[in-house]
């Protein structure tokens, strides 16, 4: 058995875990029900039509092999960081730090993207908006209001995600709840078959509709009993938000029938609109609107303080480490980070930007079921009797090869983009043990 490195343990003992099963299971769905099904259910009926429910349960299997591997790996390390972690304790910090570049690409992927969803939700309620100037007036003022709001204190980018938090989920649920009782039936429910390459190529769409527990799970050294605590949450949440996206395409499908993939920017506004007129229709747009919003307010918050974090330690222009000296934030941090992402959500649409945001996020996964095998063969344990079922070794390797089939479905494009990421941040990690003359794997977080 492997213990934790105690300089690593004595840190993380210092936070008090109060994460239980019901806290976790909610941070995960807050985390994973976001913008993109507001937008998602026209794009993956646009290129499945009636087999698209196949789809939401196939992506939902996969994602059951996925957060067993990370239930498996989260059972061992219980260290802050989540996934980054779980790869580090297995596989040493450089590929630790891949991990992490490969979260921000994410990140950043898929900011953008809803950026662009709430663009053309805005211009939606506001049709004069509806051109390239008004694309970028929209995101321009979104990006400059959040940094704006971050810059000036933690405190105030808190309370604007907790306030949105509320009320995102309560659009969704009102949808499925009325539109239930305006479906036809046999419409809903004709569902066929898909053609295994048509099926691939929408489940790594639809990946981004599931994506997001490896954020949820980043406060990992606050969660009571985690060996415990970590699975049950997971397929809590996982089968929580399964149910409510099948929910919605069905009702969606039941409602629009074979129109459903023609309405990709907003579909569940227009099979709103069937059902309750206008009112409806704008309500819906407005939930899409408001979770957007929501969603990337909450990024804004906590991801610029990956470009603070690596500005810090030299692996960045160290500017990116500084800190206004009178809010006390990472200011140039903020200001970067929504500068980077404005740009890439004027350049591409939300689908392009949301399969780009999958292709990383689906390595990120690979190397975290690649991190449990290895736990496990090292019997690394953290805190309690680890999570471990009959045969529970095998899930793993399944799900990396699944992993794989779906990465198939991505363009050369798409890896080429996150190959170059990969590869720049290899230089710079070499060029930092390089500077440093020392040792990472014993180097202190935060010195620099």
């Amino acid at each position: 058995m492997t213990d934790l490195p105690p300089a690593t343990a004595r840190v993380d003992d210092q936070l008090v875990r109060a994460i239980g099963v019901p806290g976790l299971a909610a941070n995960i769905v807050n985390s994973t029900v976001g913008a993109g099904i507001f937008a998602i259910p026209a794009l993956v009926a646009a290129s499945l039509g009636a087999a698209a429910p196949v789809a939401f349960l196939v992506c939902a299997v996969v994602m059951a092999l996925v957060v067993t591997s990370l239930a498996i790996a989260g059972s061992r390390v219980s260290l802050t960081g989540g996934l980054y972690a779980y790869v580090e304790a297995a596989f040493g910090p450089f590929v630790g730090f891949l991990g992490g570049v490969l979260y921000f690409l994410t990140a950043i992927t898929s900011v953008s993207g809803v950026v662009s969803l709430f663009s053309a939700s805005v211009t939606v309620l506001l049709p004069a908006l509806a051109s390239t100037l008004g694309h970028f007036l929209i995101s321009g003022l979104v990006f400059g209001a959040l940094a704006w709001i971050n810059v000036r204190g933690v405190r105030g980018g808190t309370t604007a995600v907790g306030l949105i938090t509320v009320i995102k989920l309560v659009p969704l649920i009102l949808f499925v709840g009325v539109g239930f009782f305006f479906v036809r039936g046999a419409d809903a429910l004709a569902i066929a078959l898909p053609e295994p390459q048509a099926l691939g190529k929408g489940v790594l769409l639809l990946i981004f509709a599931f994506a997001g527990i490896e954020v949820a799970l980043v406060p990992s050294g606050e969660v009571k009993n985690p060996s415990r605590t970590v699975p049950r949450a997971i397929y809590l949440a996982l089968g929580l938000t399964t149910l409510l996206y099948i929910l919605i395409q069905m009702v969606a499908q039941g409602i629009l029938l074979g129109d459903l993939g023609k309405f990709t920017t907003a579909p569940l506004a227009e099979a709103a609109g069937r059902f309750a007129g206008p009112a409806g229709r704008n309500f819906l747009v407005l939930g899409a609107t408001v979770s957007a919003f929501g969603f990337v307010a909450s990024d804004v918050l906590s991801s610029p303080r990956i470009l603070f974090a690596l500005g810090r330690d030299r692996f960045l222009p160290a500017v990116l480490a500084h800190v206004h000296p009178r809010f006390r934030t990472p200011d140039i941090a903020i200001v970067s980070y929504c500068v980077i992402c404005l740009a890439l959500s004027l350049s591409s649409s939300f689908q392009q930007l949301a399969i780009l945001a999958n292709v990383s996020v689906l390595i990120l996964y690979l190397l975290c079921c690649a991190a449990a095998l290895e736990l496990t063969r090292r019997d690394v344990r953290a805190d309690g009797k680890p999570f471990s079922f009959p045969g529970a070794w095998i899930v793993p390797p399944i799900a990396i090869v699944v992993i794989i089939w779906i990465l198939a479905h991505a363009t050369r494009t798409e890896f080429l983009i996150t190959g170059i990421v990969l590869a720049v941040a290899s230089v710079l990690f070499l060029f930092r043990r390089k500077q440093e003359g020392t040792n990472l794997e014993t180097r202190k977080p935060g010195r620099g």
